[in-house]
């Protein structure tokens, strides 16, 4: 039984995916969007979305993806969930392997984005929603009154802590180094507010408790001179930066030394026909509106090509 090849398959319902999607549906290509294994990426995870041109009042980050997917479906945009297990960019049609079927397709978008990083901590796993979160604004809340702490020394981190110090009682950063990589002023806000301190040069080597199910202290240890010493507080959250979930992909696409799709010409990746957006291919900006723009830049590349090809 022949399937039907596929136009376009998008890979990741954020909202590069979102994007692509409805630029392709607007061009009846048809698209089949694979929700993937976060649905609604990162925004889905995330309350309010200040800075979204066209919000002045900011808009919650899961209306904003479910918005742009009632927009999609509207033009004729298929969504289907599941998550790429492997796919063969070897040859045309591409094959994508979702496990229990498989799909093929004349053109690629890949807007897998990136996931959150953990620390991979012996009791970490176990604490997850009950004290340990990548997201402040998802779960800054159930701590207020409470002293918590974040991990990191970038942006993320101070972005992170600077939020959360509207809920908790007191707010501690805990680095691994004795400076930050921060940019100056996201570092200078930290420093500003009261309710932030610093720990430098420690690294954690637990989080309790696992058996009380909720975050009781971190074993913390200081790099430089050995002590370790237990440090009572109520969550840990985690600044520490994301992983690109392009995996799937290793030896048949380009990437950098940490995994992100490397492409050129803004979206190409070396594969004629499979295009790159958001997060998956962008460590320097990673904001909606950027994801966004890489979105439709990858859809009106497929019309090109598939054009090319003589598809009308």
């Amino acid at each position: 039984m022949s399937e039907t090849i596929r136009n376009v398959v998008i890979l990741g319902s954020g909202c590069s995916g979102h994007t692509a999607a409805l630029y392709t549906a607007r061009a009846n290509l048809s698209p089949l969007v694979l929700e993937g294994h976060e649905p609604g990426g990162q925004l889905s995870l995330t309350t309010l979305v200040e800075n979204f041109p066209g919000f002045p009042d900011g808009i919650q980050g899961p209306e904003l993806i479910e918005n742009m997917k009632k927009q999609a479906a509207r033009f004729g945009a298929e969504y289907k969930t599941g998550h790429v297990v492997s796919a063969d960019l070897s040859r045309r049609p591409f094959t994508i392997n979702l496990g229990k079927e498989t799909i093929q397709t004349k053109s690629l978008i890949i807007a897998s984005g990136a996931s959150a990083r953990w620390l991979g901590l012996p009791n970490e796993q176990a604490l997850i929603g009950h004290g340990v979160s990548s997201c402040a604004t998802c779960d800054g809340f159930f701590f207020s009154g409470k002293p918590i702490t974040v991990i990191g020394g970038g942006d993320t981190a101070m972005e992170e802590a600077t939020f959360l110090t509207r809920f908790a009682s007191k707010v501690t950063l805990i680095h691994r180094r004795d400076e930050f990589r921060a940019s100056k002023i996201m570092l200078e806000r930290a420093e500003k507010n009261p309710k932030i301190e610093f720990l430098m040069n420690t690294v954690v080597d637990d989080v309790h408790d696992a058996s009380q199910k909720e975050v009781t202290a971190l074993k913390l240890r200081h790099v430089k001179t050995g002590l370790v010493w237990d440090f009572p507080t109520n969550a840990m959250f985690l600044g520490i930066g994301h992983d690109p979930n392009a995996k799937m992909f290793q030896g048949q696409l380009d990437m950098d030394h940490d995994g992100y799709l490397v492409t050129h010409k803004f979206v190409h990746t070396r594969v004629p026909g499979v295009f790159a957006s958001g997060d998956v291919m962008d460590r320097r900006y990673r904001q909606a509106i950027t994801a966004a723009g890489t979105g439709c830049m990858a859809a009106l590349e497929v019309e090109k090509f598939l054009e090319a090809e003589g598809h009308h």
